[in-house]
């Protein structure tokens, strides 16, 4: 019985990429067919031409990916530290501040794009790649996962580090980073899928369609008024095809991260 309502749950799951797919393949005339045709009659991949032509794609691709990997690196890195600072060391109002960092994560994304971009605007950053990355430089949830990753973690390591002679910073970098990796690796997917697919942000800030990642480029069909939405299909499953090679490539480190995560 189990397993039936595991299955059902995965049909209900997948069934939207599996309609995304085939819309796809169909022409305007049968997406728009009543009753809806799942099978399109005659497979074409037209539509996977018209988005790449008619869109600026490769640019739009070129901004997701360079968005996705400086926010990943630098997510990484300064979330580990900061991760690391607030489990080990021991400094006045810790606790405090790990509080008032916990409370960024209860206010609306919404409420941050008008600071946000003024900020943006003061740089001269406005409509331009350095602008859409910014503001993902740092996250408060990225902080509180490596936190507690860094709590599963043996204390006597350090000490026995401590003992040979190593400084905080060796410890870090040397002992606990390592110990780490299945964390990293799990806020680094987290961080890359989120940037991947972030559309709030990079609409408000960039204007012209060749400073937009793709989840707001391929928006831009729908602004602009046109009903082709095999087109806007094909351009989604190549958006997405990334993210899935992704995951599966680490989605054993990614379930053991997470796995690790949470047992403290």
């Amino acid at each position: 019985m189990s397993h039936l309502m595991l299955l059902t749950g995965a049909v209900i799951m997948l069934f939207p990429f599996l309609w995304q797919l085939l819309t796809s393949f169909k022409t305007i005339d049968q997406s728009l067919q009543v009753p809806p045709v799942l099978l399109p009659p005659q497979w074409s991949a037209d539509n996977y031409t018209k988005a790449v032509q008619t869109l600026p794609f490769g640019a739009m691709l070129f901004n997701s990916v360079a968005s996705v990997v400086v926010r990943t690196v630098v997510q990484v890195v300064l979330c580990s530290m900061a991760g690391y600072a607030f489990a080990r060391l021991r400094f006045p109002f810790r606790r405090t501040l790990f509080l008032l960092l916990l409370s960024i994560m209860m206010v609306p994304r919404e409420l941050y794009l008008l600071p946000q971009s003024e900020i943006m605007q003061s740089l001269g950053w406005l409509n331009s790649l350095p602008g859409l990355i910014a503001p993902g430089l740092f996250s408060a949830f990225g902080t509180f996962l490596m936190r507690q990753f860094f709590l599963t973690l043996p204390s006597n390591l350090e000490e026995a580090a401590a003992l040979d002679g190593a400084g905080r910073l060796r410890t870090f970098v040397s002992v606990m980073l390592p110990l780490a990796r299945p964390g990293m690796v799990a806020l680094a997917i987290f961080v890359a899928l989120f940037s991947w697919n972030e559309l709030l942000w990079p609409l408000f800030v960039n204007s012209d369609a060749d400073k937009m990642n793709l989840s707001a480029g391929l928006s831009t069909i729908v602004g602009q008024g046109l009903a082709d939405t095999p087109m806007l299909m094909a351009g989604s499953v190549l958006a997405e095809i990334p993210m899935i090679v992704l995951f599966l490539v680490l989605q054993r480190r990614f379930i053991e991260g997470i796995a690790f995560t949470g047992t403290k």
